[in-house]
């Protein structure tokens, strides 16, 4: 339960929607219009929230907190914070009324790759700081001016400012990850386990279904991700049980059943495997109760 013994809120799922006369698959908005957003399709932005699109938050003046799949960060003025899609994420309400910003959301496949950077605030110097700006300001103006180009030529645009800005921010941290896109091996297990991993949990069994071998697919995704394609499988299962078990109030049981275990023990062996506590000592833990 929630606070005053409420019933703790489920997580939302937020389709795309692009506003009216946006160009199909990315929007570019700020702090004051999220918020009109939300109160347009009744959405509670401080309840927890999963978009099947991605956010890239930039923030100009004052603080905003968020919290990203159980971390909580403060992006400051000149930071920026992107939130990938299928992402549980909340806003602080009262930030967006005292900070200003932009938030860039693209639907997954927009631009090639994926924002290559990891998922903490990024607060770069000069000169990133200032090609940066320049390049999200190049990418509202050319958002905003839906007349001087053909669709097609307006959509490219769009799609090239965006990759730019991408690259740039992924080169702000000292050693920063590489921006070569992960390969097909690996994008084809990545897409095939965010469908299945709920009731495939063997490497095998992607390997079968995508025509790899498992010895393939882990290469893949220790070149992509720096950890076999075990683990990366195993990581899923258990932040989507951790997001269950913090943000609504299924049991333990019920978590098993909808991630494929065959018995409540398996699920419990697994979590505390991978954690150190079991399902339930973890709940307590994340929510305040011990």
């Amino acid at each position: 339960m929630g606070k005053n013994g409420q019933p703790r809120p489920e997580i939302t799922d937020v389709s795309y929607r692009p506003s009216l006369g946006a160009p199909i698959g990315m929007d570019v908005l700020d702090f004051t219009e999220l918020l009109a957003r939300g109160k347009r399709r009744g959405l509670d932005l401080s309840a927890p929230q999963r978009p099947d699109f991605h956010h890239l938050i930039h923030v100009t003046a004052g603080t905003l907190r968020h919290r990203v799949d159980f971390t909580d960060c403060a992006v400051e003025a000149g930071g920026w914070l992107w939130v990938g899609s299928g992402q549980v994420h909340q806003y602080v309400p009262d930030d967006l009324t005292t900070a200003r910003g932009t938030i860039v959301i693209w639907q997954p496949g927009f631009v090639l790759a994926d924002p290559p950077f990891d998922q903490s605030p990024l607060l770069p110097t000069e000169p990133h700081a200032r090609a940066a700006r320049l390049t999200l300001r190049h990418l509202a103006h050319e958002y905003a001016d839906l007349t001087s180009l053909p669709l097609d030529a307006h959509l490219q645009t769009l799609r090239m400012l965006l990759s730019v800005l991408l690259l740039r921010l992924s080169h702000v941290r000292p050693d920063p990850v590489s921006s070569a896109p992960p390969d097909d091996t690996f994008r084809r297990y990545s897409a095939a386990l965010e469908h299945d991993f709920r009731t495939s949990h063997q490497v095998a069994d992607y390997a079968a279904a995508l025509g790899y071998s498992p010895r393939t697919l882990t290469r893949a995704t220790l070149a992509a991700t720096g950890t076999t394609a075990k683990q990366y499988l195993d990581a899923r299962v258990l932040l989507e049980a951790k997001r269950l078990l913090v943000h609504t109030d299924a049991t333990a049981a019920d978590i098993s059943r909808t991630l494929g275990f065959a018995e409540p023990t398996d699920f419990a062996k697994f979590f505390r495997k991978r954690d150190g506590r079991t399902p339930l000592e973890f709940r307590a833990v994340a929510r305040g109760q011990r």
